[in-house]
């Protein structure tokens, strides 16, 4: 089984503290702010981590699922927008697929993609919060 850790440490009140992320395998190490988090400051924040997490994890699931079918994918690109609606916190994730999967029908391709949205690990830790799905194929 494996076990990720990433870790946080902040100082100050919320508007005008400063903190820091970062993943143990080294991969990430920055600032975040109320202002990166909030509005469109310089840093990162949870939710493009977490955003970041759902599209990576999307894109393998959907590739495992097109190879399950028997077919074998060129490209899986995701983008996940996650949105945070101030006094709601995360609302919708929008996942934004685009794949170039040759020789599979658009029914079938909609079939896994969909399914995958449900089916992938993040997708089911965030299972709490509206998950839209946009797959696109080109061939």
């Amino acid at each position: 089984m494996a076990i990720r850790s990433g870790s946080a440490i902040w100082s100050g009140d919320l508007k005008s503290g400063k903190g820091h992320l970062k993943v143990d395998s080294g991969a990430y190490d920055g600032a975040y702010s109320f202002s990166s988090r909030f509005e469109e400051g310089t840093g990162t924040n949870p939710e493009e981590l977490i955003a970041a997490a759902h599209a990576g994890c999307y894109s393998m699931a959907l590739a495992h699922g097109l190879a399950e079918a028997g077919f074998k994918a060129d490209a899986v690109e995701t983008t996940a927008k996650v949105h945070l609606v101030p006094g709601v916190g995360i609302g919708p994730i929008e996942l934004i697929n685009n794949s170039k999967v040759p020789g599979i029908s658009e029914e079938k391709f909609q079939e896994i993609a969909t399914a995958t949205k449900t089916a992938c690990p993040v997708s089911k830790a965030l299972s709490a919060v509206e998950i839209k799905l946009e797959a696109r194929l080109s061939k």
